[in-house]
């Protein structure tokens, strides 16, 4: 019998396969395209989920660079320009890479931890027993798993046959057209790379720019084509039976910006999409039995922001070791119900803020002067801040002790200085282990009862007045004040009955 069935190998099923790999459990992946997508979609990662990458040694792989990752001085908030340079304690990350390219990453991390990972394997319905799920596929083979994950996108078949409802709401009034294009020289701002629209002006590269008649974003990607995004909320409804033509985004951009833009073809294949309306749904469950959700297979919401990996991948991480914990037979009663109860308020939040955003690009002049209010609200540094920590995920606080100030939260980003040498926490968590930092040598001996489970890194720690932390798989806060007993309670709650 399987332990895992993950369907889907998109990011957040490669994610979490890599993540239960980590932890002793050995998934199968099905999906059901022969190869990988080659289609553009997302174009970067955005928020907390970069340092989460760091944390499990992705990021330099993925970057270049062997740095750690820096914050973004600058991003967009419904089409407002963001400066983050004014926040003492920046939480905004940005690593801007495609999603064929995390995909590919992703799946050779996966080949690495010995994932078995199966392509062209379609689902075409399950059924639960009491100790197991039975999964049908399209080529007439049944397959057994303790536990069954839909990480297959928003049209999800998992959720659809696990009974789970989608509820939310489908709104059909906006038009959204992207191309990959070329521009002549003679169009392109050379101090800012931003988009020259004689007679409008500079469109920014890598932001929204709104108008009373529409949305546009210039995205000049180095090392690959230029992207053209443009929103629009006509009159009529517009059918997606006919073809999108760069003609078609040509006026669109006339449209939007009142001028016309000479735009052409890339070199090589490109891409022209256009999407009619927006859903907002979250799942009614995340967990029916042994099928649990996923990724848009458990919510989906407008991109504006570029939230969709950063809820998406930090659910996986999140469900992860939760669910190797149960496999492996030492969660703790109810663990595994806490992945819905920690992350689906996540996902109301990034709900609340693309709907708030999709508000505030509309069209109208009743829309422009609710954007001169909120222009002045965003000259104030701390209303600065909460924006920046509320599109990141910096915000989230997991239930957790109050008494705790740090539980419940991202861990920071410490520096033990200890026996060996100087060492920071995303080097000590590429195993995705539950870890207890201890600067006094005393914690670690109340821990030594989990130390199956546990690892323990004493030292000096740089970065945090608490004098221990003990740190989740998922990289967040357990425990970090308090004495014997307080810790205890915690390595209980968290990583079950010691040995």
């Amino acid at each position: 019998m399987i332990d895992v069935l993950i369907v889907g190998a998109g990011p957040n099923g490669l994610m979490l396969a890599c993540e239960l790999a980590l932890a002793g459990v050995h998934p199968v992946v099905l999906e059901r395209h022969p190869t990988p997508g080659g289609e553009p979609r997302a174009n970067g990662l955005v928020g907390q989920v970069v340092r989460l990458l760091d944390r499990r040694g992705l990021y330099a792989r993925l970057s270049g660079d062997s740095n750690p990752p820096s914050p973004q001085p600058a991003f967009t908030f419904g089409a407002f320009p963001l400066d983050l340079t004014v926040l003492t304690d920046n939480p905004h990350y940005v690593l801007g890479v495609p999603q064929a390219q995390l995909e590919a990453a992703l799946a050779a991390r996966a080949a690495e931890l010995g994932v078995d990972l199966r392509r062209g394997h379609e689902v075409v319905d399950l059924r639960q027993r009491p100790d197991a799920v039975e999964v049908d596929l399209a080529d007439g083979t049944r397959l057994t798993a303790r536990f069954v994950v839909g990480a297959d996108g928003g049209r999800s078949r998992v959720r659809r046959t696990a009974g789970i409802d989608f509820p939310g709401v489908t709104n059909d009034r906006s038009v959204s057209r992207t191309a990959t294009v070329t521009v002549p020289a003679s169009f392109l701002d050379p101090e800012t790379g931003g988009l020259l629209a004689p007679g409008y002006g500079v469109v920014p590269p890598f932001l929204h720019t709104r108008t009373p008649r529409g949305l546009i974003a210039w995205a000049p990607f180095p090392g690959r084509p230029a992207l053209v995004s443009t929103t629009e909320w006509p009159d009529a409804p517009t059918s997606d039976e006919t073809p999108m033509s760069l003609a078609e985004l040509r006026a669109s951009v006339t449209r939007v910006l009142g001028v016309d833009v000479p735009l052409g073809p890339p070199d090589g294949p490109g891409l022209l999409r256009r999407l009619t309306g927006r859903n907002t749904r979250i799942a009614a469950r995340y967990r029916a039995g042994r099928v649990l959700l996923v990724g848009d297979a458990a919510h989906v919401h407008p991109a504006i922001g570029g939230p969709g990996l950063n809820l998406g991948l930090q659910d996986a991480v999140n469900l992860g070791w939760k669910l190797a914990a149960t496999v492996r037979g030492w969660a703790p009663e109810g663990l595994l119900d806490t992945y819905e109860t920690e992350r689906r308020p996540v996902a109301e939040r990034v709900v609340m803020s693309t709907e708030a955003q999709s508000a505030l690009i509309g069209p109208g002049e009743e829309i422009t002067g609710l954007r001169e209010l909120f222009g002045e609200l965003l000259r104030i540094p701390e209303v600065t801040g909460h924006i920046a920590a509320l599109m990141s995920g910096a915000d989230i606080r997991y239930p957790a002790d109050p008494a705790d100030p740090m539980a419940g939260r991202s861990a920071p980003d410490v520096v033990v200085h200890g026996d060996r040498g100087v060492v920071r926490l995303a080097e000590l968590t590429r195993g995705a282990r539950p870890l207890l930092l201890d600067s006094t040598g005393a914690w670690a001996e109340v821990a030594a009862p989990w130390r199956d489970r546990v690892d323990v890194v004493t030292g000096h720690l740089e970065g945090t007045t608490a004098t221990g932390l003990l740190v989740r798989p998922d990289c967040f806060v357990a425990w970090s004040a308090g004495d014997a007993g307080t810790l205890r309670a915690a390595l209980t709650r968290h990583f079950g009955r010691p040995l």
